[in-house]
C-alpha cells in the first residue's frame, strides 16, 4: 500500500502528544507510562534513547537509519530479532503482519526493517494491545507519545484504508 500525496500534510501532524525535544527525558515520558504499559517505540533514535532511559520497549521498529543516514542500530540484548522489507512510503501486507505477529511474542521484539519504518506506526496504532503507549520521533521537533484509544484506532484504520 503506497502512501498517497493527498495523505502526506496530515500524517506531520502528531497523532498523540508531542514533547518538544528539550522536554523529551526519561521523567517527562515516564509520566504518560504506566506500571504495565507495552511500550513501542518506532525509529532507532527514540529506541535509542528509551534503552538509555532503562525504558526498555516491549516492541522496537527501526530501520538503521536516522533522517534517512544510515547509523548503528541501537544496542539491545536478549531481543527476539525479526525482519521485514518495507519500501520508502508505504506500508506492505508482510510488515503488517509481521507486527501483529510481535504483539502475540514474548518481550522484547526488534523489528528491523529494510527500508523505511516511518509509516509503520499507523498499523502499530491499529494492531497494538490496549495498554500500549507508541513513541516516534517528529523530525525536528520532539518526541510523540501516543497512547492506544479507541479513537486512535478509528483514526490509523481511517488512514490504512486510504492507502492505496
Amino acid at each position: 500500500m503506497k502512501l498517497p500525496d493527498s495523505l502526506r500534510d496530515q500524517l506531520k501532524i502528531p497523532l498523540g502528544i508531542l514533547l518538544p525535544e528539550s522536554q523529551a527525558d526519561k521523567t517527562n515520558i515516564k509520566k504518560h507510562l504506566s506500571e504495565n504499559s507495552y511500550i513501542v517505540t518506532v525509529g532507532d533514535r527514540t529506541t535509542e534513547k528509551m534503552i538509555e532511559f532503562d525504558l526498555i520497549p516491549s516492541l522496537q521498529i527501526i530501520d538503521g537509519k536516522e533522517k534517512r543516514a544510515k547509523r548503528e542500530p541501537p544496542k539491545l540484548a536478549n531481543a527476539t530479532e525479526l525482519t521485514v522489507d518495507n519500501p520508502a512510503a508505504e506500508i506492505t501486507p508482510q510488515s503488517i503482519d509481521i507486527i501483529k505477529k510481535a504483539f502475540t511474542m514474548k518481550s522484547p521484539v526488534r523489528i528491523s526493517v529494510n527500508g523505511e519504518e516511518d509509516l509503520l506506526v499507523i498499523p502499530v496504532c491499529v494492531y497494538a494491545p490496549e495498554n500500549a503507549i507508541i513513541l516516534y520521533g517528529q523530525p525536528n521537533e520532539g518526541l510523540v507519545i501516543v497512547k492506544i484509544t479507541p479513537e486512535i484506532r478509528n483514526k490509523t484504520q481511517k488512514l490504512l484504508d486510504l492507502m492505496e
